[in-house]
């Protein structure tokens, strides 16, 4: 706003320059489509290298090509992805069971936070030895995998009052990553293991004598305690002992002092794994004196989700709440996959799409997913790698890949790219025996490479294109059979002497002799989504501007800095600005019948590196010269 000057003296007034830098965007951001054993469904999520991809979705699983490719695309120089999960309509199982109070009914139902069989591997624990023994409860989560814990979950001082701050279904929901509650009636869950009462005093417990422990089912009892103890931590290892002796079933009990109270804690019996033996019952003195007598402790063991290896419904008693195993569900099929493109809708920015499952499905459906694929890159400018289906014939053979490609002709398009052949990787599922994998993965790698090394307009092929972690190819092509599929704008991945497997291609679909394409090249087409992608978004600054000199000059100076940019950076061919880029906007291309529809018009054209895909050199021999008499 113009300062109005009332006094004399000096005065300061910023005045706009009108720059407003373009920042370019990202140019090898992955999105991968495919089933997995767990992880969020339907749904775009975000990774950025291989462990937040196991953490997220499980890691490597035999039958998930996604999976291979996502581990090829971070080991050939991606940085970022992501990545939806789906299956078969309505073929998974989120696991679940419900926890019971010491009343014998349903009080919470505790679920998996997502679907699959990982699920039944989860494990809940409820004590009571919290700030308030009578009203709140403890829960402890843990994933355990061939034994071992590899995730857990504490939350403490958990309410059933709605009201309260650590109410437990809030707390749990809000904060875990494993299970989400349910609250089926204001009741805390049973505690798991045989719990005594509050011990406050070891010493006036009389703990000699004819003490035993009868251990239920087929192992019988009764065992005595091999000593007296004289502390919570030497009784909690009598009964230990006590218990292990008593049969092989009973191998992984645990017995310890649990939720210490002031000078107090709770004892607590946990029983094996075993169904035909899982019940512990404490008897005579031992338990009248520790309080283990009475129906409200009755023995319930460490829940388990979905009914695994540990009984999943209520251990309180003879009547259990429902146990609902996970399920992984089965491969999706061309509506599934389809469907699942619209996860990306709000995802801000990908640029390369991977869908390997088309390896895997009969031609029509794998037509259907790839056309769906193609159109919806073209709509968010995006550039799709494209996995031929294998299912009706497996096509590794240089007549195979043309006549699948002659059929499927209408697929050809300027954003996509075929690659051939498969890529043959060693599988750490499968004793490192070599397998066979759709390439997408491996060239979306590839791509993010060369883009960070070289830039988008860099063709992602030649001798330093190497696609790591490829042990060898499904076919070993000659010169003469790469000679046959690149005119066709298929684009060979080739193994060469001291080099290794190489990207030896870079044409996209559109890129065949006969159809003459402007957008041949895989590198001009990227290089050219990128520049929309980038000015599409920094030139929003320009919307509901006076559209008049002062807003093309704007327009002008920020969009030819930008390229200026890139010509410094070898983008363009030319020798000079003028040679390699153009930037126009001014009342030539914005007419006045322009300004009056609320139009700016802006031409900006750009002179592409094309790569040296034939190099040719001409010998001749240099005949002597004859001498003149």
């Amino acid at each position: 706003m113009p300062i109005t000057a009332t006094y004399p003296g000096v005065y300061i007034e910023e005045v706009p320059s009108g720059v407003r830098p373009i920042i370019g965007v990202a140019t090898s951001i992955a999105a991968f489509i495919g089933w997995f054993p767990r992880g969020a469904f339907e749904e775009a999520v975000r990774i950025f290298n291989p462990q937040d991809f196991d953490r997220e979705f499980g890691g490597l699983a035999a039958d998930s090509l996604a999976s291979y490719a996502i581990e090829q695309f971070f080991l050939n120089g991606g940085t970022q992805a992501w990545v939806v999960r789906t299956a078969g309509d309505g073929t998974t199982a989120t696991a679940a069971v419900v926890l019971r109070d010491t009343a014998d009914a349903d009080a919470l139902e505790v679920r998996a936070v997502n679907a699959g069989a990982w699920g039944d591997n989860i494990r809940i624990d409820i004590n009571y030895g919290t700030a308030t023994p009578t009203e709140t409860f403890n829960m402890i989560v843990n994933e355990v995998v061939n034994g071992a814990v590899v995730n857990s979950e504490s939350f403490l001082n958990l309410s059933t009052n709605s009201a309260d701050p650590r109410y437990g279904v809030d707390v749990v929901n809000d904060q875990s990553k494993l299970v989400r509650l349910t609250e089926l009636a204001v009741a805390r869950p049973a505690k798991t293991g045989t719990a005594s009462d509050l011990i406050t005093d070891l010493s006036v417990l009389d703990l000699t004598g004819n003490i035993s422990i009868q251990i239920g089912g087929d192992n019988g009892g009764p065992v005595t305690l091999a000593s007296t103890p004289t502390t919570m931590a030497t009784l909690a290892s009598a009964l230990q002992t006590a218990l292990r002796s008593a049969g092989a079933a009973f191998a992984d009990v645990t017995v310890g002092a649990v939720g210490s109270i002031g000078t107090g804690a709770f004892l607590q019996v946990k029983a094996g794994t075993d169904a035909a033996d899982d019940s512990v019952d404490l008897t005579g003195p031992l338990a009248d004196a520790l309080g283990l007598s009475t129906a409200a402790n009755l023995n319930v063991q460490q829940y388990a989700l979905g009914g695994g290896p540990v009984p999943g419904t209520h251990q309180n008693g003879a009547n259990g709440g429902a146990a609902q195993p996970g399920d992984n569900g089965t491969q999706p099929g061309a509506t599934e996959l389809v469907d699942a493109l619209a996860a990306f809708d709000p995802v801000d920015l990908f640029n390369i799409l991977c869908i390997p499952r088309t390896d895997q499905m009969p031609d029509g459906q794998a037509f259907t997913v790839i056309a769906e694929g193609i159109g919806y890159c073209a709509r968010r400018r995006a550039f799709m790698i494209v996995d031929v289906p294998q299912a009706d014939a497996t096509r590794d053979e240089i007549t195979e890949i043309e006549a699948w490609l002659d059929v499927n002709a209408t697929l050809r398009h300027e954003n996509a790219a075929l690659y051939f052949p498969r890529p043959r990787v060693p599988d750490p599922l499968n004793e490192f025996r070599l397998r066979s994998i759709p390439a997408s993965g491996t060239l979306a790698g590839l791509y993010a490479r060369t883009d960070g090394d070289r830039g988008v307009w860099k063709a992602p092929a030649g001798l330093e294109a190497q696609v790591r972690g490829v042990q060898e190819l499904e076919l070993k092509m000659t010169d003469a059979e790469n000679g046959i599929i690149n005119p066709l704008g298929i684009n060979a991945l080739r193994t060469f002497r001291n080099t290794g497997n190489v990207c030896w291609g870079a044409r996209t679909l559109a890129g065949a002799d006969q159809l003459a394409s402007e957008w041949k090249y895989v590198p001009i087409r990227r290089l050219a989504l990128f520049l929309e992608e980038s000015l599409y978004r920094g030139t929003q600054f320009a919307v509901f501007e006076p559209n008049d000199e002062p807003l093309w000059a704007q327009i002008r100076l920020n969009i030819g800095a930008f390229m200026q940019n890139l010509f410094r950076q070898g983008a363009f061919q030319g020798s000079t600005p003028r040679l390699a880029y153009l930037v126009k906007c001014d009342s030539e291309t914005t007419t006045q019948d322009d300004i009056n529809r609320g139009i700016v018009n802006i031409i900006v054209g750009f002179a592409p590196l094309k790569p040296a895909e034939f190099v040719i050199i001409k010998i001749t021999q240099l005949a002597g010269q004859s001498q003149g008499g």
